[in-house]
């Protein structure tokens, strides 16, 4: 039962949690923020799909109107996808402001977590996490996401954390605050748009009943935070390590030149890499998230058969 004077929970994921079938929880600032209308809209129906094909309910999450939503309408979908960046980007410190205004705002992984976490939701696909920023160190630039996954039981499915970060630095924060990286197939963080970082994550994983195994044991040791799960981008579709690199380095550089901070940081140094590879990192982007989505589904599908 819906506890929450704020949530709203579409009917068919209601259902869906109340009779313990597998739902996947979805962002919606890859919608708003992430790529240009028509092609968010065409590529989270898809998504959308993906998750159905795998056995599971989609559950894209946002804001409308001062309402918590679990689970759109596709008009919902076009409407943010049109609106695009005129939506507001909304982490936890946003979300009480965006609720009394009656406004609407895009998911982060941090929101997209907190509202799926209180729809009973266990599993949620997106890219790529927020971070530690390079240069942190000096301007505390680290993301809202990683404390969350410190503190709400929410198995979050990704292709590792944006390259454009410190992955380094991230990870040490993660270990800090007790929050597993599991590898699904891999012992190496992938780095979102590559298969490869340099860097070892926590755990490798083999099957999506390996980790639907992990997370339940979590829950059932009643651990406070998440559990992160990296899926790297299938090979066929990784972009090639050198290029990617000399991209994010210029893409870093004329951010520290224009000022660039705080939440608008990703999203220019996102849009600044798709110009300087060509888009070729826009069509990565999609693939991952395609990729997740089936892991994510299958996960749930698992975690659901264990009761």
């Amino acid at each position: 039962m819906n506890l929450n004077p704020y949530l709203d929970v579409a009917p068919e994921v209601a259902a869906a949690v109340a009779a313990g079938k597998p739902v996947v929880a979805l962002e919606s600032t890859i919608i708003s923020h992430g790529m240009p209308y028509p092609q968010n809209v065409e590529t989270a129906l898809k998504v959308e799909q993906i998750i159905r094909d795998n056995g599971a309910v989609p559950a894209t999450i946002a804001i409308l109107g001062g309402r918590l939503k679990a689970g759109l309408t596709a008009e919902e979908i076009e409407y943010l996808g049109k609106k695009g960046q005129d939506v507001t980007k909304a982490s936890r410190r946003d979300l009480a402001v965006l609720v009394s205004r009656k406004a609407d705002g895009a998911t982060t992984v941090t929101t997209t977590m907190m509202i799926a976490h209180m729809a009973g939701i266990q599993v949620f696909a997106t890219g790529g996490i927020g971070g530690v920023h390079r240069g942190a160190e000096t301007t505390m630039d680290i993301s809202a996401d990683l404390e969350e996954l410190a503190s709400t039981p929410v198995m979050v499915v990704c292709a590792g954390a944006k390259s454009i970060l410190d992955l380094g630095l991230t990870l040490e924060y993660l270990e800090t605050h007790g929050v597993p990286v599991l590898g699904y197939g891999t012992k190496e963080l992938p780095a979102f748009y590559t298969r490869k970082s340099g860097f070892e994550v926590d755990y490798r994983v083999d099957t999506p009943a390996e980790l639907a195994a992990a997370f339940r044991a979590s829950l059932d040791l009643g651990l406070r935070g998440g559990m992160l799960v990296t899926n790297p981008i299938p090979e066929e579709f990784a972009m090639d390590h050198e290029v990617i690199n000399r991209a994010i380095d210029e893409a870093v550089a004329q951010a520290n030149a224009q000022g660039i901070h705080g939440k608008a940081t990703t999203p220019f140094l996102l849009a600044k890499v798709k110009e300087l590879t060509g888009g070729d990192s826009l069509d990565s982007n999609i693939q991952l998230v395609f990729n997740n989505a089936r892991l994510a589904a299958q996960t749930a599908a698992e975690l659901c058969r264990l009761g």
